[in-house]
């Protein structure tokens, strides 16, 4: 009489632990990326107080010109540091023990026809920044 065994045998065992191996080689770095990328949107999001008092100084005068004078970025939590120019450009740099790569954001302010501020996000001419910024910041 023939005994009937269940179960896995070695060999598929081994087959689904490779492919789970395989599996998470490439969803790690995927992971890692979008975690940094995650991270550097905070980064834009932290430069908002600068952007709104950059905007209404811009609002009040019609221009542009005097717009950053007396900000500072503060270095803290993801920010590693930055500057703000007199004329409203903020440039804001990650921390790289935080976030995991260094990463630079800056934001340029422009005057529309119509009085609005309008900014541009980009990495400051930095294209090996492209996969961890957001994507308005890819100019």
């Amino acid at each position: 009489m023939k005994s009937m065994h269940k179960g896995f045998t070695l060999i598929e065992l081994m087959i689904v632990v490779a492919i789970i191996g395989i599996l998470a080689a490439i969803a790690l770095p995927a992971y890692q990326d979008y975690t940094i990328r995650a991270k550097v949107s905070e980064l834009v999001v932290m430069t908002s107080s600068f952007k709104a008092s950059i905007a209404e100084k811009a609002a009040n005068d019609n221009s542009l010109v005097s717009s950053g004078i007396g900000m500072t970025v503060t270095p803290g939590g993801k920010v590693g540091g930055g500057s703000v120019t007199d004329s409203g450009v903020i440039t804001v740099s990650g921390n790289t023990a935080v976030i995991g790569t260094a990463v630079t954001v800056v934001l340029t302010p422009s005057v529309s026809a119509a009085g609005a501020v309008l900014w541009v996000c980009s990495t400051g001419g930095n294209t090996t920044m492209y996969k961890y910024v957001p994507a308005e910041c890819r100019n």
